[in-house]
């Protein structure tokens, strides 16, 4: 079986999309959508930047998901190939939905806007931050958050794989567990440059906002279930997309156990639709028997098509 994956923040570059977009007019005509839906001229940025410009949260959001949809409708064009899931790391959820039926690109594109505007409004530039922590057993970094709180939020927010978590908090909390993680043997700790904490209890108040937005949005039926990241399990119920979208933006990314979970439900097969290699570099490490392909250019698809 085949799996369908999508990034998230971080995988961003200028350039992306704009050579399918030169070579099928599938994908130059989902970038014209995605400007159509957002009211300005997002191909442009996705294409030539500036890098400043698209590391914004509100522009990353929508720039990605629109490059992701791009390589998705070239993919379906050229090579015929259906999943049997889709999942997506944090905002690939969004494109991973709209791989499945559940939201109209459109719609997905302006949410996600929207998303990124009240992701880095929930917490003040500079108060919030995200680190990477490499090996270090899933136990001693509980122990390392609750003491670095000191009454301040400092959590998992991205469970990666084994051994690289990402957590998440006030920045003060964050140094503190970049310190300790250290002490307690930690082969790496590092800061992100991310402009918020992603996916900890500071972007409640982000979730509220979106779920207002979300509110209006139709959900369509799904005709694949999606890995959902808030569960690490299929989820194909229309009804729940609201509440796992919206619980989503404050819980962590449960990456790891999305692919055991598809692996137990004999995925054999992963291809990363989108810009980067991110989630297929972990995949290698978690499923390694499984095939791993990305796309992302013309000569990606060409490669599936052979």
């Amino acid at each position: 079986m085949i799996a369908f994956l999508f990034p998230g923040q971080g995988s961003q570059h200028a350039g992306m999309g704009k050579e399918l977009a030169e070579n099928f007019s599938v994908a130059r005509q989902t970038f014209e959508e995605a400007n159509d839906a957002i009211g300005f001229d997002l191909a442009s940025l996705c294409y030539y930047g500036p890098e400043d410009d698209l590391r914004l949260t509100a522009n990353t959001q929508p720039a990605i998901l629109a490059a992701s949809v791009a390589a998705l409708r070239v993919l379906e064009a050229e090579t015929g190939l259906v999943p049997a899931f889709a999942a997506g790391h944090s905002l690939g959820e969004y494109s991973a939905l709209v791989c499945s039926g559940g939201l109209k690109f459109a719609d997905a594109v302006r949410t996600v806007r929207q998303r990124g505007i009240f992701m880095q409004e929930a917490v003040p530039v500079g108060t919030g931050s995200m680190a990477a922590i490499l090996g270090l057993d899933l136990e001693s970094l509980g122990v390392v958050c609750r003491d670095a709180a000191r009454g301040q939020v400092v959590s998992p927010a991205n469970y990666n794989s084994d051994g690289q978590v990402v957590i998440a908090g006030h920045t003060e909390a964050v140094s503190r567990a970049i310190d300790l993680a250290k002490e307690k043997g930690a082969k790496r700790a590092m800061p992100l440059p991310v402009s918020a904490p992603f996916h900890c209890s500071l972007m409640v108040p982000a979730g509220e906002r979106l779920a207002d937005v979300l509110a209006d949005i139709i959900i369509d039926e799904m005709h694949l279930p999606v890995i959902t990241n808030v569960e690490a399990t299929p989820n194909q119920d229309v009804s729940r997309v609201r509440d796992l979208l919206v619980r989503q933006v404050s819980a962590p990314v449960r990456w790891q156990e999305s692919i055991a979970c598809m692996v137990n439900l004999d995925v054999e097969r992963y291809i990363e639709i989108g810009p980067g290699k991110v989630l297929s570099g972990l995949v290698k490490r978690m499923a390694k028997e499984s095939t791993v392909q990305n796309v992302q250019n013309v000569a990606d698809i060409k490669a599936l098509v052979k």
